[in-house]
């Protein structure tokens, strides 16, 4: 898996802010408020991410109404296995990660682990 494209990173935050399914038209109206950009695009974008599997699609008359079928934190998780995966020694990469983070994702980080492993926070 990678990051998505440009267009796909914008459309996918479109998504999940909306709170249900999503039509292209509507996704379309927000975006032209912002840039210049064909219907036509964003409906080829919306397919696109829908064949990856990132979007689910249910008809409805002659559209679609568009959900995502992970949520942000899922598709981040993703990144940063991948990115993990990828990185060679595993160690040195956590390390490096680890080191970037400042007290509060830290103490989030902490706070995980700890759930995870069955203990209670200190």
């Amino acid at each position: 898996m990678r990051g998505f494209g440009d267009l796909e990173t914008v459309v996918m935050h479109r998504v999940w802010d909306h709170a249900g399914p999503v039509t292209v038209r509507e996704l379309f109206d927000e975006l032209r408020q912002e840039r210049p950009i064909a219907y036509t695009t964003v409906m080829t974008t919306m397919d696109n991410l829908h064949k990856k599997g990132w979007l689910a699609r249910e008809k409805e008359g002659k559209a679609y109404r568009y959900e995502a079928t992970a949520s942000r934190g899922e598709y981040s998780a993703r990144l940063m296995r991948e990115a993990l995966a990828d990185g060679g020694d595993t160690e040195a990469v956590l390390s490096h990660f680890v080191a970037q983070m400042d007290g509060e994702e830290s103490k989030v980080l902490r706070s995980v682990l700890q759930r995870l492993s069955g203990r209670r926070p200190e």
